[in-house]
């Protein structure tokens, strides 16, 4: 897509316009993802300077947040590539995380008040989701609510905020397509942990049911502690490396108890209640980027 290389192009102008060598440099060595956020914002709000630039501003704020995000879990790699603290240090990786986000908010700064908001707010959702999500793995968590209320934080609140503001940009009903956004989040991290459980280490690109090990208890390993009755037996092995028995043990459980079966429906059931929000909008694009993730093979 063209449009996601002009905004490529924009968050080098505002890099270029901090007249900082360094920072350049660690711009070009950031990998860069799939672009969720700013192919929504795109789709709803069309291509023009304003979309643009709100795709950057949100772009360098992810961004910021997985430099921050890979230090506080010592990842060494990042989307395939090196990650920024493996390449240079944790200070680096930090500071740097820091330049684009005061970056982004000197620009966000500029644009429309309740744009400058909306964005501005769910950064901070985002910080105490990074925060609960470190808390968390502090000992077995047994509450969904926990659960939901830290994903929506870390993940969806982001993805809600760019389409809310997209939709406010384009002078759209700003309810329907911050309800899209906020489903299309929840649901992308309920796949992205199930699917640590139902694929395998190649497929991942690191091991399976590293979440668990990690101390990350997600919908399936809740829906299981729920249901199953040996639940002391679940909780032993929370944070442990697992044996290729122990990894057998929690998935035939979870079919069992068909905790990773429901958790697969509850994330679809997501998808499709915000499919219906943007249903009367005639936005052919968003039902296809929601069905496209939860339609996929598990």
């Amino acid at each position: 897509m063209e449009e996601l290389q002009e905004v490529k192009n924009k968050i080098r102008s505002f890099i270029e316009e901090c007249n900082d060598k360094k920072s350049l440099e660690l711009l070009d060595k950031l990998a860069t993802g799939k672009m969720l956020r700013s192919k929504l914002i795109l789709k709803i709000a069309g291509v023009n300077e304003e979309s643009i630039k709100l795709c950057a501003v949100v772009e360098m704020i992810h961004a910021a947040s997985l430099l921050h995000d890979d230090v506080i879990d010592e990842a060494d790699t990042r989307r395939g590539k090196p990650s920024i603290n493996a390449l240079y240090d944790n200070k680096t990786s930090i500071m740097f995380g820091d330049v684009l986000y005061s970056k982004a908010f000197t620009e966000l700064s500029q644009m429309n008040k309740e744009v400058a908001y909306n964005v501005s707010n769910a950064v901070t959702l985002l910080s105490i989701g990074e925060m609960l999500d470190v808390n968390l793995t502090n000992e077995f968590n047994s509450s969904y609510e926990k659960y939901l209320d830290m994903i929506y934080k870390k993940t969806a609140s982001l993805i809600e905020a760019s389409a809310k503001s997209a939709a406010i940009l384009a002078g759209l009903d700003k309810e329907k397509y911050a309800l899209y956004g906020r489903n299309l989040g929840l649901a992308f991290q309920m796949i992205d942990d199930i699917l640590d459980i139902t694929q395998d280490s190649e497929t991942l690109g690191k091991p399976a049911m590293l979440d668990f090990v990690e101390g990350k208890v997600t919908i399936p390993y809740l829906l299981l502690h729920e249901r199953i009755e040996d639940k002391t037996k679940l909780e032993s092995l929370y944070k442990k490396e697992l044996s290729q028995e122990e990894s057998s043990w929690i998935k035939q459980e979870m079919i069992n108890t068909k905790a990773l079966s429901d958790s697969i429906t509850k994330a679809k059931e997501l998808g499709l209640e915000a499919i219906e929000a943007v249903k009367e909008e005639n936005n052919e694009s968003l039902v296809q980027i929601m069905s496209a993730m939860i339609e996929r093979e598990f």
